[in-house]
């Protein structure tokens, strides 16, 4: 057990120094958390509004912040490159969020061409019943997309690393907000940078 949790705390830290530097990217974390624990209370009344909010506003904003707004370069804080970073990530690096994000973008069209999602699901006409259907495939998709990284790291990493990335991944929102709650201050202050993202 001891060893769990030293790897889970290890891949925690390892993605906020590396991975969370910018005050704009941890605003959109703490936007992203909030709004992914309503969508975990959404999951036992409204699966489908879950998958709508978590994929929608939760994973649009955590994603964005990545994308967008996070440092590139040469880390110095942590004496690491960009490439290097990208090499160990335990989860989904940038080449691989791509693909998430675009099978995430992608899905309402394969739901438009096959309503019945080949033959999985029984569609009902409208436009609500659309939206619908796609939110639970976007759940899916999420559920999916947890599970594959899961079981992969299995194989490349050990069963150990596999499990505690997938708890870190289901626990982050709670994470997200302890550690980034401040962040929209510190941006509002001028700060884009944290100033020591590699200080517990």
């Amino acid at each position: 057990m001891n060893s769990f949790l030293k790897t889970l705390a290890t891949q925690r830290w390892d993605d906020h120094r590396y991975y969370h530097q910018s005050r704009i990217n941890q605003s959109l974390h703490l936007v992203s958390a909030i709004s992914f624990l309503v969508a975990y209370a959404l999951l036992f009344v409204d699966p489908a509004m879950a998958g709508l909010l978590g994929w929608g506003v939760s994973m649009l904003t955590r994603q964005a912040g990545h994308f967008f707004f996070e440092p590139r370069g040469y880390d110095h804080a942590n004496q690491a490159t960009h490439e290097y970073k990208e090499a160990v990530k335990v989860g989904y690096n940038l080449q691989r969020k791509v693909v998430l994000m675009a099978a995430w973008a992608l899905s309402p069209a394969l739901l438009w061409w096959s309503p019945s999602l080949f033959g999985l699901i029984t569609p009902t006409p409208g436009v609500a019943s659309f939206v619908h259907d796609v939110g639970l495939l976007w759940l899916a998709l999420g559920i999916s997309g947890v599970l594959i990284r899961t079981v992969h790291l299995f194989f490349i990493r050990g069963v150990e690393a596999g499990v505690a990335w997938a708890v870190k991944i289901l626990t982050d929102p709670f994470f997200d907000i302890k550690l980034y709650w401040k962040s929209p201050w510190h941006l509002l202050r001028g700060e884009l940078i944290d100033p020591a993202p590699n200080k517990r």
